[in-house]
């Protein structure tokens, strides 16, 4: 069941009002779930159930995503402005220092949120940040080619192409690996959410010159890439590592770009073990 919770946020021009919308289940340690550029929190349903066996699980959709409302205007969609925010969200959902697990722009804000000191542990999938010029290029195209597409097609011909595995395939490839094992319900939703994403132009925008290039001491961290990831290829772990010299890194075999849906059990498995990590005396690697 979807809530929304009103906090204010800090920001270059003084404090404002934000209002995100998010879904809660499970018990024990609380635990943030993010999503990536132009998606929504479902896109964690094939693993949300799993994690809420030993979380608390907050799935939450950015602000200018999903079901959340935009940002205030000129208020920037930017590391420093989200990443505090998402911890004034914590703070309002009565929530110290979650684990947390993002993906793609999530996973920067999940690095930057332990940067800060935000969070327990961190679990960053094929996060953004650690590209080259050209990669960034690459990607920010294929997304805006994704955009331009969920903004065009009409909604009888989406609902069309879902029904079948090559349709489903078409829409979503370049995020999946396997496009097929998405329902039908779920890509004509995400591709909705890409068509109607209020943040995505200024989220795209604002991430034209970010490099990750700081350490994230104290807490585990574990950043997991797609060996078939189109969108950021994953060579681009190795520079992760590079940068986050104590992370460990996971290659996660057969998954694309957003891995929760082309392996389920590997990827609650990877977040789960980060989490544990964080425990009183728990090994770390």
């Amino acid at each position: 069941m979807t809530a929304t919770v009103s906090f204010t946020i800090d920001s270059p021009l003084g404090p404002r009002p934000a209002t995100v919308a998010y879904e809660r289940k499970g018990a024990g340690e609380p635990l943030l779930l993010l999503h990536g550029i132009g998606h929504h929190f479902q896109a964690w349903h094939p693993v949300s159930d799993v994690l809420a066996a030993d979380h608390d699980v907050i799935a939450v959709d950015l602000p200018g995503f999903g079901a959340s409302a935009p940002l205030p205007p000129g208020v920037p969609y930017d590391l420093a402005t989200v990443a505090p925010a998402l911890g004034a969200l914590c703070a309002a959902l009565d929530v110290e220092r979650p684990h947390v697990a993002g993906n793609s722009l999530a996973g920067l804000l999940a690095l930057e949120m332990g940067r800060g000191g935000l969070v327990r542990s961190v679990t960053a999938l094929s996060p953004a940040g650690f590209w080259s010029q050209a990669e960034r290029r690459y990607a920010f195209t294929a997304l805006r080619a994704m955009r331009v597409g969920a903004r065009t097609l009409p909604l009888p011909a989406l609902e069309r192409l879902s029904r079948s595995g090559p349709g489903r395939a078409a829409l979503t490839g370049t995020i999946y690996a396997r496009p097929a094992h998405r329902s039908p319900g779920a890509v004509v939703a995400e591709t909705l959410a890409l068509r109607d994403a209020t943040g995505f132009e200024e989220t795209l925008a604002a991430g034209a010159s970010v490099r990750f290039m700081d350490d994230v001491p104290g807490i585990p961290v574990t950043i997991a890439w797609g060996s078939r990831d189109r969108l950021l290829l994953p060579r681009q772990g190795v520079r992760a590592k590079y940068a986050v010299p104590g992370a460990r890194l996971v290659r996660l075999p057969g998954c694309g770009h957003v891995p929760m849906n082309d392996d389920p059990a590997l990827v609650a498995r990877v977040i789960l073990d980060t989490a544990r990590a964080a425990a009183p005396g728990a090994a770390r690697s």
